[in-house]
């Protein structure tokens, strides 16, 4: 799998976070093939507010944008190789000012909120939505999945003795 990240904005405050390796995790637990490749970007919120108008008609910056590539009903069962043609997902824009915004207004850090942001963002890509209430239900249920098995794939053994 190939994670392309571009940082645009705040390089210097995402450059040491897990990024890559919190995108394979995501992908890899979706069952996406080998040969999948997705692109996250970090802008201001200027770049962004312009692309959620131009996408979305909405005026001013959002959190995350998602903008899919191959179709995801497509069958790429049989494409799961070394060999096979690159699988593109998807591109996912982040806008890290409003991330930082959204962490200090719902108690987070900066990297729990991007985190959030980066699963959100893959799982449209992969096809969740929350459009309607029982979508979202499912989708704020897997990002909450994901996101604790991402917390605690490091934590050790307890001893059963302690």
């Amino acid at each position: 799998m190939e994670i392309l990240i571009t940082y645009g904005h705040r390089e210097e405050d995402l450059a040491s976070l897990p990024i890559r390796d919190l995108a394979l995790f995501v992908l890899e637990r979706e069952g996406k093939p080998i040969n999948t490749e997705v692109s996250i970007s970090f802008v201001n919120d200027t770049a962004m507010a312009e692309l959620n108008e131009r996408f979305r008609g909405m005026e001013g910056p959002t959190d995350v944008l998602s903008f899919e590539c191959d179709n995801i009903d497509d069958d790429i069962t049989a494409a799961d190789g070394p060999s096979c043609p690159v699988y593109e997902l998807g591109d996912i824009i982040v806008a890290p000012d409003v991330a930082a915004r959204q962490s200090t207004e719902f108690g987070n850090s900066f990297e729990q909120e991007v985190s959030l942001l980066i699963v959100h963002g893959l799982l449209h890509l992969c096809g969740y939505d929350h459009i309607v209430d029982e979508e979202a239900e499912v989708m704020e249920a897997r990002e909450r999945e994901l996101l604790t098995a991402w917390t605690e794939r490091d934590l050790p053994a307890v001893s059963e003795n302690r």
